[in-house]
């Protein structure tokens, strides 16, 4: 049971800070998703339909930055034991970003802004290739959430059919809620956090994921 609450938790949290750092991004920085970055394909071919510019641009380059950070996420944890060094190295990121939001003046500045969001995006893919690398330690996916939906009806619409008998199913679908409902939050509490701090917010989850990083580690030390 402890494991399972320990999974529980990782999940709910790492499915609230990509949603909040997904809103952060997309509120702050000119409609960019760090997390979901497939959702820039959107926002790219709207931007582009009224007219290219540099900003349009940027969109396409999260692109090779997230494949860049999977491709570092495997490889560090290929080189070490430590399963959780992803989120540490994703936390530090995202401190990073804070701090460096908070001391410059990024209002007028393209260059640092862009900089920062791709920081949080490199951040983003670490947390996906921990998902990827390490599935049983969550209960699916934490950084979209589409897949967790689709799941979830499904389970939903089998307890439907069994009069909302089936054990199995519930826990299923239980399960997917701790990603889709963490996942919700995190975007609310992004919105809010963006419109009054901008990228100053990432602060916020950045010593989230460092508190998550040492409890998952005390955690796996207590249960060997």
């Amino acid at each position: 049971m402890e494991q399972q609450n320990n999974i529980g938790f990782v999940t709910l949290f790492l499915a609230a800070v990509a949603g909040y750092c997904d809103t952060v991004t997309f509120v702050s920085a000119d409609a960019v998703f760090s997390a979901h970055v497939t959702g820039n394909f959107i926002v790219f071919a709207y931007q582009a339909t009224k007219g290219f510019d540099a900003n349009s641009w940027i969109k396409l380059l999260t692109f090779p930055v997230f494949i860049i950070s999977i491709i570092t996420g495997g490889w560090i944890a290929g080189k070490t034991a430590n399963k959780h060094i992803l989120l540490l190295l994703e936390g530090l990121l995202l401190l990073m970003c804070g701090c460096i939001a908070f001391y410059c003046d990024i209002s007028g500045s393209v260059t640092i802004t862009y900089t920062i969001v791709m920081m949080i995006v490199f951040a983003m893919g670490l947390q996906n290739a921990f998902g990827k690398l390490f599935g049983k330690e969550t209960y699916g996916p934490t950084t979209m959430m589409t897949g967790n939906v689709t799941q979830a009806s499904l389970d939903f619409g089998s307890l439907l059919k069994s009069g909302l008998k089936d054990a199995d199913v519930m826990a299923g679908l239980k399960k997917q809620l701790y990603a889709i409902i963490g996942f919700l939050g995190g975007c609310f509490t992004g919105a809010l956090a963006a419109n009054n701090f901008g990228l100053q917010a990432i602060i916020l989850p950045g010593i989230g994921m460092l508190i998550c990083y040492f409890l998952t580690r005390r955690n796996s030390s207590d249960s060997k």
